[in-house]
């Protein structure tokens, strides 16, 4: 349907002079005291002002300005003959044979608060910003990048030039969090793991690197012994394949102090044995890195969605499993004493992991502690969702998008995620 346009200009001259302003008046009622005719006729107000109402197939209004002063204007509008808006614009109608019913009776009607883009966007409850956001980066020894075959679209990074390149890409998109993962050679793992704390190893060498680069970058890193273990276990095995509490936080402690010592902004305990958090604080604070924060994997499930990680890492178990020390995937309260523990021993940040399987773990740490929660979006959810995307089962970017929305609204303040980057460039209006 047409729109109307109006123009308001003084009946003695010529026509009006001034700037041409264009609005869009859509929606507006007009008044009853205004008289229709066919488009393009005039009707006069008064000596002083001149009403021009024509149709417009473009949608647009015209408003030609009078020269009228704001008194005029306003007594214009007081006696009567000021402009009248263009008509309302009509209902759609409905799909023919659609039945003719009575409204419900509904006092309240949620989708009225979903029926625009911005309105949907004045009530939306949660958000996701890059700086939500913490990057997971494999490095190695090499001078170059090596993909990973189980998750597309990563790598092993160099830790010369690769690891560089990648982090300053993420810093363009307002990612300024990362976590490494060291990919060690074979002839440096040993039953104890004393390659943990080399303060000359590749994950000391790299935070120098990176933070002598960029020094606001927040650097996290991952405390346990299975990327340095010939057993491939976050903790020393004893001859009949038990775990080593004790003696595992032994060697903890030296690895969290080896990475503060380098310029690690947070450690990250990921082996899940008892009481390591007390004993790395105590250990840092003995050392005189108050200031580097503890994030424990608070609850760190046994499961099966850890598969291409340790591709990555060629850090599967040599024999047994970790069930022994990672939590059970059938158990929700065990998570309430783990993050008890947690929070007295002097944990800065509590993590969930994996993500998604566990949202309602992450709502229950969310619920039960003012602490920050993170939650690891970990290496089998990123692939499923790139090989669903490769497979045109799904839009992989919505479903991106989707899932780290989903953590963030079950309570999560950081996400750990191999799509940070690629969920930056989306967050920040980057075409796919």
């Amino acid at each position: 349907m047409a729109f109307m346009s109006i123009s308001v200009a003084p009946s003695n001259a010529g026509g009006a002079s001034g700037l041409h302003c264009v609005r869009n008046y859509t929606g507006l009622r007009p008044s009853t005291g205004l008289r229709l005719f066919n488009a393009g006729i005039s009707i006069k107000r008064s000596s002083r002002s001149l009403v021009v109402i024509r149709a417009s197939d473009t949608g647009e209004v015209s408003l030609k300005k009078t020269g009228l002063s704001i008194e005029e204007c306003e007594a214009a509008v007081v006696a009567g003959n000021g402009p009248e808006a263009p008509p309302a614009t009509p209902k759609a109608a409905a799909p023919a044979g659609t039945p003719l019913v009575q409204s419900l009776p509904l006092k309240r009607r949620p989708r009225r608060n979903r029926k625009s883009p911005a309105l949907r966007a004045s009530f939306q409850e949660t958000y996701l910003t890059p700086a939500n956001l913490v990057y997971p980066l494999f490095i190695h020894e090499g001078e170059e990048d090596t993909p990973i075959g189980a998750m597309p679209g990563c790598y092993r990074l160099g830790w010369r030039h690769g690891l560089l390149e990648e982090v300053s890409k993420a810093r363009d998109f307002g990612v300024n969090s990362i976590v490494l993962f060291p990919k060690v050679p074979d002839a440096l793992k040993s039953p104890i793991g004393d390659e943990a704390y080399n303060e000359n190893g590749l994950v000391p060498r790299a935070i120098r690197l990176l933070k002598h680069k960029y020094p606001d970058l927040v650097i996290y890193t991952d405390v346990a012994l299975d990327p340095y273990s010939s057993d491939g276990h976050d903790g020393i095995v004893r001859e009949d394949g038990v775990i080593m509490n004790d003696e595992t936080v032994h060697q903890l402690c030296k690895q969290a102090v080896a990475q503060a010592r380098a310029g690690a902004d947070v450690v990250s305990p990921s082996d899940m044995m008892d009481g390591r958090v007390r004993a790395i604080r105590a250990a840092l604070d003995a050392e005189r890195f108050e200031d580097v924060s503890i994030m424990s994997y608070t609850a760190k499930y046994a499961s099966g969605f850890y598969g291409p990680f340790r591709e990555a890492l060629d850090s599967n178990p040599r024999f047994g499993d970790k069930k022994t020390y990672q939590m059970n995937p059938a158990n929700y309260r065990e998570a309430l004493i783990e993050t008890q523990a947690d929070e007295a021993e002097g944990a800065d940040i509590l993590l969930v992991k994996p993500g998604l399987p566990y949202l309602d773990v992450v709502r229950l740490l969310r619920d039960n502690s003012s602490l920050p929660i993170a939650a690891y979006q970990v290496s089998g959810e990123y692939s499923m969702i790139k090989a669903a995307g490769v497979l045109k089962m799904i839009d992989e970017e919505k479903v991106m998008m989707e899932s780290l929305m989903c953590l963030r609204r079950a309570g999560a303040d950081m996400i750990l995620t191999y799509f940070a980057l690629q969920a930056a460039r989306c967050l920040c209006g980057e075409k796919r």
